[in-house]
């Protein structure tokens, strides 16, 4: 029983910092006379406590020691510091909790590592949003959220890609926001599938419980169907001319600029290179590669060229048009 209440008053020194004998007294439900020997206790074990009497005075630990107690090094303690809330998880609502989390983290560190907190906040920002991003509305989530903590059953309606609305009863395994947009990991009739939250209309959280699958990894499964996903979106390769002057420009998704270099033709009289570049669709390298203008040539394949010439023909004789 005393050893229980040493390693108690040990771990409010810890988080508490200068506390009175009174207050540990009152915590711990003991005399004063006893947080007293068993103060004397901790000393004699060689932990560096020590107490001042009188006005603001108490028991306080040997401030290294409490940075020893945290098990955090200080650049463990910056890093912890520099996390900011995100907005997915203020979507979920755990916004306050994790602010009151990091609060109580901070307090338990000595004052000279808190004081780095503000340092590393006005240094460091993390924004994990993309440009022009903006919010998806979820009104969904609480519900989808209820039924994924507690493996409930989930009738849900959503709007398909087409447009329409459809209902099915689902399995939901799990919630994945991949930059700051929600994704819905579910099971249904044998295959498990991936839906974008904001794409639901309707959820209702059933009473029956659903068997999840004990060898389910919902961060490994995540990481196998983003690699999926982003292979099936990229087969439609075009080969392209590329200006000499745009090459170190390209968007950074078709790779970096090393990357671009070595998988590039050598150049031709004019300076030009020939690089296959993927793309989702014709539709989508269409759109992509007229936005690029004179600066990129299609050499192949011959539908997609001549998709191109056949739209920026329209736009010429569109302009050519006189004004009124």
């Amino acid at each position: 029983m005393r050893a229980d209440r040493l390693l108690s008053l040990l771990m409010l020194l810890q988080a508490r910092g200068r506390v009175t004998a009174g207050d540990l007294a009152t915590e711990l439900e003991v005399s004063v006379r006893t947080i007293y020997r068993d103060l004397t206790a901790l000393s004699s074990a060689g932990v560096p406590v020590y107490a001042e009497r009188g006005p603001g005075g108490g028991v306080e630990l040997v401030e290294e020691y409490r940075t020893t107690l945290t098990g955090l090094t200080p650049e463990e303690a910056r890093a912890l510091f520099m996390m900011s809330i995100p907005a997915p998880l203020m979507q979920l609502g755990f916004g306050q909790e994790l602010k009151a989390a990091m609060r109580k983290l901070s307090a338990a560190l000595p004052e000279s590592k808190r004081r780095e907190e503000a340092q590393a906040r006005q240094r460091i920002h993390l924004d994990s949003s993309w440009w022009f991003q903006s919010e998806d509305a979820v009104p969904c989530l609480p519900a989808i959220q209820q039924a994924v903590w507690n493996d409930r059953w989930l009738r849900m309606k959503y709007r398909s890609n087409f447009g329409a609305e459809v209902e099915q009863v689902v399995a939901p395994y799990g919630l994945v926001a991949k930059a700051n947009l929600w994704h819905l990991v579910y099971a249904r009739e044998g295959s498990i599938r991936v839906v974008r939250v904001s794409q639901a209309v309707a959820a209702e959280v059933l009473p029956e419980i659903f068997i999840r699958p004990g060898g389910f990894n919902l961060a490994a499964f995540w990481e196998e169907w983003c690699a999926e996903y982003e292979t099936d979106r990229t087969t439609y390769l075009v080969r392209v001319r590329i200006s000499p002057a745009l090459l170190p420009h390209l968007p950074g998704d078709f790779g970096d600029r090393a990357d671009l270099q070595a998988r590039a033709s050598p150049p031709d009289a004019e300076g030009w290179v020939a690089l296959d570049l993927p793309f989702e669709s014709l539709a989508a390298a269409r759109t992509r590669l007229l936005g690029l203008g004179r600066a990129v040539e299609v050499l192949e394949p011959a539908p997609l060229r001549k998709s191109i010439i056949d739209f920026a023909e329209q736009v010429v004789r569109l302009y050519q048009q006189p004004r009124d």
